[in-house]
């Protein structure tokens, strides 16, 4: 596996979102288009998809909204809680989190969190890390994050004058970390770099979870960039499951764009484990570019949606 490429978020006005996303945390225009045609409807696993994608970007990370045109998603639900397993946010590193977080509260946020939280020095591997978790319009999850000097990626450090820099990760919502770590390491070969076991006041505040204890295991592609965080909620009763009949045209739908070398070795080797692929096949692609490219959804071992992407080769 290379990298990831985008973070792609359903959402039920793309015109809505983008305002928000370039506005609240300065994200800035891509492109906006429009899809459809059989291998989209393939490759998202809906009849007859017709869909807006405006792409938007912070700093060298990518995120993809995706409006369905023709079918009303169901939205997410209003209970939805940090450890339910479809729990997935969005990392965004800030340069100043108490300025970034005066910002943000001139707009539409549901806060999760009570304010900016500043992890405790006993927990030795997250220490000083502040962080502030809310929702974005439509519910989607969202986190502020700033590192001290001795966390994060050494990016996150370089002097800026701006507020809000980039996406440092995806952190989703997990069941087990070991069957987990079978897909995500073992089957697609991203590689552990660090994690932490948070509990207590602190972390109550930042998920307003009670009693929230939480296994975080960090994983990164081989070429670094934007990764994913596991979160294993070590709390009793579990999370709720993702629904099996929810899909790509529901809000609550996030998927991650994966850009691998060898689609077919890979496709067949996830078949092998018995990983569940949402698109009937790969589908094929072609650009208007002289390039092309093959793709397939597939869900990991508690539904969040992987979308695998061959790398695009120049014919010669």
């Amino acid at each position: 596996m290379q990298k990831i490429r985008s973070i792609g978020l359903t959402v039920k006005n793309a015109d809505r979102s983008q305002e928000f996303y370039t506005k609240a945390l300065s994200f800035e225009l891509v492109s906006d288009i429009t899809v459809e045609g059989q291998n989209y409807s393939e490759i998202e696993g809906v009849d007859r998809a017709k869909i807006r994608i405006v792409t938007l970007q912070l700093g060298d990370e990518q995120i993809e909204l995706m409006e369905y045109l023709n079918v009303e998603g169901k939205p997410i639900p209003k209970d939805s809680q940090s450890n339910d397993l479809w729990f997935q946010h969005l990392a965004i590193v800030v340069s100043d989190i108490d300025r970034a977080f005066a910002h943000l509260r001139s707009f539409p946020i549901v806060p999760i969190s009570t304010a900016p939280q500043t992890i405790p020095p006993e927990n030795q591997e997250a220490a000083g890390v502040r962080a502030f978790k809310f929702k974005d319009i439509d519910g989607h999850n969202l986190e502020l994050i700033w590192f001290p000097e001795d966390k994060g990626q050494e990016k996150w450090h370089q002097k800026s004058d701006r507020c809000f820099l980039g996406i440092d990760h995806s952190a989703i919502a997990i069941s087990n970390t070991e069957q987990s770590l079978h897909f995500y390491r073992d089957l697609l070969g991203m590689q552990i770099k660090g994690g932490s076991l948070n509990q207590g006041e602190t972390q109550v505040r930042l998920d307003n979870l009670p009693q929230a204890k939480v296994k975080i295991t960090a994983l990164r592609p081989i070429q670094g960039g934007l990764g994913i965080e596991l979160l294993d909620y070590l709390v009793t009763p579990k999370g709720r499951p993702i629904p099996r009949d929810w899909k790509s045209c529901d809000i609550a739908h996030m998927q991650v764009q994966l850009i691998v070398n060898d689609l077919d070795r890979l496709l067949e080797k996830l078949r092998q484990n018995k990983v569940e692929l949402s698109s009937p096949q790969l589908v094929q692609f072609g650009d208007n570019s002289s390039f092309s490219r093959q793709s397939c959804l597939v869900k990991d071992p508690d539904g969040h949606a992987i979308l695998l992407t061959s790398i695009p080769v120049e014919p010669e």
